[in-house]
């Protein structure tokens, strides 16, 4: 053996002995030529029992055959493979490897052999799992705060609905009764009067602020009959025409029926505040198992003040959409108008897959 060789040698040893990861050199036929000291270490065994020995010689069967397949890869194609896997230690344990393996060529450009490196990345692995099952646990709880928010709505806007709203007209109907048997004088009859007409508004605010709240159509007869309300009285506060097509009747999951309704509704409220608009139109129709609604304007489009106005908005008609497994699209050119498409599982959330 040459000087020069018996130096490569020795720098070849001295690499393979002090690199953190596990390392190797094989030959055409798959057989290890070099090994680090880590990958004896990761095996538990010495270099005599490696050096020489194919993969299907010291591994177990299922590993040593993605070995051999990627090993043959390599040489096939000439280039460099990445890749990530997993297997158990000597104490058992399983652990990941984020694995490079490249063809080694001669002088002549003939690929001889390979050479890998496998770097352990279990604790990088588990810190994903981690940060994937943390952010599962935010959907959650963000799911759970959403369907919280619309309980405590719908309780109040029944409270205010059947209780408060009760009283008011008990006490017109009183008003009413006692005009009716005064009769002098007139000043009396006047106040009373004047009682009357503030308890009517008074009730008409409060069914006002409670349908704001949970509009009780929505539970009552449903998402159809609730988004033609929403776009027939939008449109007579707006001033505007909201064309409406509901393409099937069909009932849909509570949680799917309400944020349907709570984007239509952000939806058609930006028209009127931000739009500037002289016509609107709200469609809906079914795409397999999916509810798809696009909400269309001939506004001015989403320019960058408001845009700035309406991010909360925007990001919570996403919000809703993303926690049943949907999507919100917003699409808008500058003084061309603006379509907001949203598509949501009819079955609502239970039958998503779950995350992983």
């Amino acid at each position: 053996m040459s000087a020069s060789s018996g130096r490569d040698r020795s720098l070849e040893h001295a690499l393979l002995e002090n690199i953190p990861d596990m390392a190797w050199l094989k030959d055409r036929e798959s057989r290890y030529l070099a090994v680090s000291a880590t990958y004896l270490d990761a095996l538990g065994v010495t270099g005599s029992d490696v050096i020489g020995r194919r993969p299907e010689e010291i591994w177990p069967a299922d590993v040593a055959k993605v070995y051999l397949k990627t090993d043959h890869a390599v040489m096939r194609s000439g280039k460099r493979r990445r890749y990530e896997e997993s297997r158990r230690g000597p104490d058992g344990v399983l652990r990941w490897y984020d694995t490079i393996k490249s063809p080694i060529r001669d002088e002549d450009d003939h690929i001889v052999g390979t050479v890998g490196i496998s770097r352990d990345i279990t604790k990088r692995k588990a810190a994903e799992a981690e940060l994937i099952a943390s952010r599962e646990q935010l959907r959650k709880l963000s799911e759970f705060e959403q369907q919280a928010r619309e309980q405590e709505r719908a309780r109040i806007a029944r409270e205010l609905h059947d209780e408060l709203g009760q009283t008011l007209t008990a006490i017109k109907m009183d008003l009413a009764w006692m005009r009716d048997r005064l009769g002098e004088p007139d000043l009396v009859a006047a106040r009373i009067e004047r009682l009357i007409g503030i308890a009517d508004r008074s009730v008409v605010d409060l069914r006002r602020i409670a349908t704001e709240l949970r509009p009780l159509i929505l539970d009552e007869l449903g998402l159809r009959a609730a988004i033609e309300w929403l776009t027939q009285t939008t449109a007579e506060r707006g001033g505007i025409p909201i064309g409406l097509v509901f393409d099937e009747k069909a009932s849909y999951a509570p949680d799917v029926s309400t944020a349907a309704f709570r984007i239509v509704q952000e939806a058609l409220t930006n028209v009127l505040r931000h739009g500037a608009a002289t016509r609107a139109e709200v469609s809906a129709r079914h795409d397999g198992d999916a509810l798809l609604i696009a909400i269309s304007d001939d506004g001015r489009g989403i320019d960058r003040s408001s845009a700035a106005r309406g991010r909360l908005g925007l990001a919570g008609m996403r919000e809703r959409a993303r926690l049943l497994g949907g999507t919100v699209a917003i699409e808008s050119k500058a003084g061309a108008g603006t379509t907001v498409r949203v598509r949501l599982p009819i079955a609502g959330p239970s039958r998503r897959r779950p995350a992983r």
